[in-house]
């Protein structure tokens, strides 16, 4: 196979254009918004605010119909720099060089990640104006937002061809 027989990387991705707002135009007509949350760590609740936190998932499956995918992307940490501060900070020697051997124990048995959530938020095409349709995804983004909000979540609005370019790139780079 020549280089010519090649398709273009363009071709076969299904975005067409990114839109004002963040909001992405697909290839086969429909738009989507991508918003990234930042969870609250429920272990560490108490029962009452865990089972508030339950209350408040349940609200926002039952208040919200539209369609939606999570994508969850897991990245390796790179704890070098925690031990540079750790080694170049001599208060509490004996105790900092306990700490160290536990994280370097600790990560070579369950290898430290992180994990990033997106969220999706897609509208079909359909008879409508692209238009209404840009403001009825809005307005289902800033619903989403509101609902996964009071459960105790960060939602970052993602607004810059620049911002939503390095998500993109993100879902198809694992490095």
């Amino acid at each position: 196979m020549n280089l010519e027989q090649i398709p273009d990387v363009q071709k076969w991705l299904p975005f067409e254009k990114i839109l004002e707002n963040g909001i992405i135009k697909l290839k086969d007509s429909s738009y989507i918004k991508i918003l990234k949350v930042n969870p609250i760590n429920y272990n560490l609740k108490s029962e009452l605010e865990k089972q508030a936190i339950l209350n408040s998932y349940k609200n926002f499956f039952k208040g919200f119909n539209s369609n939606i995918q999570l994508i969850i992307q897991s990245k390796k940490e790179d704890l070098n720099q925690n031990y540079k501060i750790l080694k170049d900070n001599n208060n509490f020697r004996e105790l900092k060089e306990k700490y160290i051997d536990y994280i370097n124990n600790l990560n070579k048995i369950s290898k430290s990640s992180s994990k990033i959530f997106f969220l999706i938020i897609k509208e079909y095409p359909s008879d409508k104006s692209e238009e209404i349709i840009i403001k009825e995804l809005q307005d289902n983004y800033f619903k989403v937002k509101d609902l996964l909000s009071r459960c105790g979540n960060f939602i970052s609005d993602y607004t810059k061809d620049n911002q939503i370019l390095e998500i993109l790139i993100s879902f198809f780079n694992s490095n």
